[in-house]
């Protein structure tokens, strides 16, 4: 589907909700990110389980994605406050 005939939707929740969506997003980024790593190094925190991607740069742009709906999110929550 072409980005420009994507749907887009307003969802309201409260504060608390936004919060743990956040908490969420930021946590897959982050996965997204050492995956990343992992694949640029072949190191991963021992606590970690690495995503399945195929190289580095999958891994990158599937956290970029997150980071780009946090900021997405973030600013609308400003515009708001």
């Amino acid at each position: 589907m072409c980005r420009a005939m994507q749907n887009i939707y307003q969802i309201k929740i409260n504060a608390h909700d936004l919060g743990q969506l956040l908490d969420g997003l930021e946590a897959r980024a982050e996965a997204w990110e050492k995956t990343a790593d992992y694949h640029r190094t072949g190191h991963s925190p021992p606590d970690f389980i690495v995503e399945e991607s195929n190289d580095a740069d999958e891994a990158d742009s599937i956290a970029n994605h997150y980071r780009s709906i946090i900021a997405k999110i973030r600013k609308q929550q400003e515009e708001q406050s």
